[in-house]
């Protein structure tokens, strides 16, 4: 019986997801600022700009969601919204907030993301994250295969600022002063 809900249940969320894409095909172009929390993470908009869903907390302590339009461009992609299927595949949540790097630091993530169901799958995502990880100085296929063999290094060469220093060729010696005195002080004016 479990079975035959869970087949009906799948068969409902594509027609779901078919309806959604007709209708936003025929009602016109994916605007950012239109979309709820439920359909904007991930999406992006007829200009080819991402969605951003950001939170606001009023002085009430009640929080609110918008989407907006961010200035980050997809490549090659417009009047998108990501499929439930793809989020899961790819370890994504509905209601993530602004566009960051920082998911590629874990390995959890990475797996999914590098996995055939959403890197094969979602075009979308896999363009969104090859983006984020150039901006960290590293080429997400190169990640992904060294996901495969145990690629922790490599990733935590990322850093969330965006820059990953070199080591330096030869090592450098420092000359350090006490910092109680300075290394010439000013004459003392009279008194």
């Amino acid at each position: 019986m479990a079975m035959a809900s869970d087949s009906g249940l799948k068969i409902f969320a594509v027609l779901a997801l078919a309806i959604a894409f007709c209708v936003q095909a025929t009602l016109g172009e994916v605007t950012c600022e239109s979309l709820d929390q439920n359909a904007c993470a991930f999406a992006v908009s007829a200009s080819g700009k991402r969605c951003v869903l950001e939170k606001q907390v009023k002085r009430s302590g009640q929080e609110t969601y918008t989407c907006k339009t961010s200035e980050i461009e997809a490549e090659k992609l417009n009047n998108w919204i990501e499929t439930d299927q793809c989020i899961k595949s790819c370890g994504l949540d509905r209601k993530s907030l602004g566009i960051s790097s920082d998911s590629l630091l874990e390995s959890g993530f990475t797996q999914k993301l590098c996995s055939s169901p959403c890197y094969g799958s979602c075009p979308n995502i896999v363009d969104l994250y090859f983006n984020l990880a150039a901006g960290e100085g590293v080429f997400l296929p190169k990640l992904c295969e060294a996901q495969g063999k145990g690629g922790r290094r490599r990733m935590s060469e990322i850093k969330s600022s965006g820059y990953v220093a070199p080591a330096p060729l030869r090592s450098v010696e420092y000359l350090a002063a006490p910092l109680s005195a300075p290394l010439s002080a000013p004459p003392m004016a009279p008194n």
